[in-house]
């Protein structure tokens, strides 16, 4: 089996760094509703985490089996790492 590249192991703790960001935010939010920076801070993350998921997905594949394909590309985890091999 094909061993991860630095480079999709950086990516992949990335995009797993932004997603505790937003966990975190988002229960500070519920308690702090009017805390506009934290909102602000929230929305950014939000924005970050959306543009790298998309270009993890265009290099290395859907990265959730839930979520529909990309028209004429496959996911190609059965040619590759799993996503969570990355």
């Amino acid at each position: 089996m094909k061993q991860p590249t630095a480079k999709a192991m950086k990516t992949l703790e990335e995009l797993q760094a932004l997603d505790f960001a937003l966990v975190e935010l988002r229960l500070y939010l519920h308690t702090h509703p009017e805390d506009t920076e934290a909102l602000k801070q929230y929305n950014e993350t939000a924005e970050q985490r959306t543009e790298l998921k998309g270009q993890v997905e265009a290099e290395f594949g859907s990265i959730a089996p839930n979520e529909p394909f990309t028209p004429g590309k496959t996911a190609g985890w059965s040619d590759d790492l799993w996503p969570w091999q990355l």
